[in-house]
This record gives structure tokens, sequence and C-alpha cells, in this order.
């Protein structure tokens, strides 16, 4: 039987607070900090989360400082943390942009990262092939690849903390306000249909718009400007809306309460 998963978005970074999509790989903010904290409590006292037996952990800032506060009860415990690439945000912009691992890896020594992938974080060369594009192709890809490699996991709870363009367009159709979570299990009967994976969200977190109920309430799916046009599509034509993609401003819900 296939896991239940707790989807975390990371908490406000400072290109969120900002809107300055140039800062490279940017960290948490004193807000996101708190929120991680409030994401702690928050999961602390769900019984599902103390079920937990697999952190996945997108390999960047924000996301990894986000886990080390939030998660950390479940770290202090031996709950394995899997760094994995696969999980990062869409944009290639400097802010959706990670670092390598050897940077990463002196920051957060007491993570193994030997198993991300060597190509992370490239996401310009060989735009297609290369599974880390910023496409709309690349990106759906992903997704499907991260929701398969849990599928068969042993574990029967496993918690993901990572980005919310990425949820949304790839993984589960939701919105996410920072270090907000929701849970999902497999949708057995979609996947078959679909001939790909689907999730369904637990009417819990649903109805409430999470788990911290900072999120909206609701469906999410692709839309235009998330992704730039596809290579070969009209190569010379600038599209105002792509140049405003990014994590920051595209993904968060407009409820601001924090």
């Amino acid at each position: 039987m296939p896991p239940t998963l707790i989807l975390i978005r990371h908490a406000q970074a400072l290109h969120n607070a900002t809107s300055d999509w140039s800062i490279h790989d940017p960290p948490l903010t004193d807000l996101g900090r708190q929120q991680s904290s409030e994401l702690h409590e928050s999961l602390k006292a769900s019984d599902l989360a103390n079920k937990t037996e697999l952190i996945v952990v997108s390999p960047m800032r924000r996301t990894l400082e986000t886990m080390t506060i939030g998660l950390d009860w479940l770290i202090k415990k031996g709950i394995p943390v899997h760094p994995d690439a696969n999980w990062h945000e869409n944009a290639d912009k400097p802010c959706d942009t990670g670092n390598t691992m050897d940077v990463i890896s002196k920051e957060y020594p007491q993570y193994d990262f030997s198993g991300v992938d060597p190509l992370y974080p490239d996401k310009t060369s060989n735009l297609k092939t290369n599974p880390y594009a910023f496409t709309q192709k690349a990106i759906v890809a992903r997704g499907q690849t991260c929701l398969k490699d849990l599928y068969n996991r042993p574990e029967k709870v496993i918690a993901v903390v990572t980005h919310s363009g990425f949820l949304r367009t790839a993984v589960c159709n939701r919105m996410f306000f920072n270090a907000d979570w929701r849970v999902f299990e497999y949708d057995e009967e979609e996947t078959k249909k679909q001939g790909k994976y689907v999730l369904k969200e637990w009417e819990e977190t649903e109805k409430k718009g999470g788990g911290m109920g900072r999120s909206d309430v609701g469906v999410f799916g692709i839309v235009e400007g998330d992704f730039p046009p596809e290579v070969g599509e009209e190569e010379a034509k600038t599209d105002p809306q792509v140049e405003e993609v990014g994590e920051a401003n595209k993904q968060i819900p407009a409820k601001k309460s924090a």
C-alpha cells in the first residue's frame, strides 16, 4: 500500500519578503523562522505527523532551514532525511536555483547529500533533455517522477518539504501558504484511470485550507504564464507574464495572514 504524504511548503524566504528574484538560493527571514517554529507546533500536535518514517527535502536553503526547525523533533528521534533534487522549485531565476552540494553540505553538515543528482542545480543546459529545465513538459514529468519514487516506498507516512510552485503545477494542484502543510493519499482509482499518479487530499486539510488553515481552499492547476513557451515555439516572442513568473509572486495565496 502506498504511503500517506504530508506535503509542506517552506517558510517565508528573503525573496518572498522583498520580491527580489535575483537573490540566489535565499535563506529564511526572521518571520520565516518564526513560521517554521509554528509549523513545528502544528505538526507535533498531529497524530499523523508523529508517525512520519521518512523526511524528503528539496536541497535548497529555504526548505532545509524550514525542515531543520519545523521537523526537528522527528530528526532528533532519528527519522532519516533524504535530500532529493527532484523536489526543488520550478523557475530558473536565481531565487529558484539551488547551490551545488559542496556549498550546501558545508552549511548543513548534519545531512547526507551524497545521493543528490550531480546534474542539479543546472536548469539551463540541454533544455530538451534536462529533467530540471524550466519547461512545462520537464516539470510535469518531474512531478510524476517524485510521486513514482514514493509510491513503492516501504514507509507508511512520508513528510516532504518543498515549494509551492512545484506542488501546484506538478504534484497536487493546491496552493500553499508559507510553512503550511496538507495531507494526501494516492488516489488508486484515478491513477489507473488517467495512467499517471494522482493524489487525493484528506478532507481535514482540504476544507480547512491546510493544516495551519492559512492556504487558499480549492483546486489550482497550471495557468497561462506559469511557464515560458516550449523550445521552438516563437523563440523571439517576449511575454511579460512569463517575465513575472516566480515562486515568490505567483504562488503565495491571496490570503496574507501570518
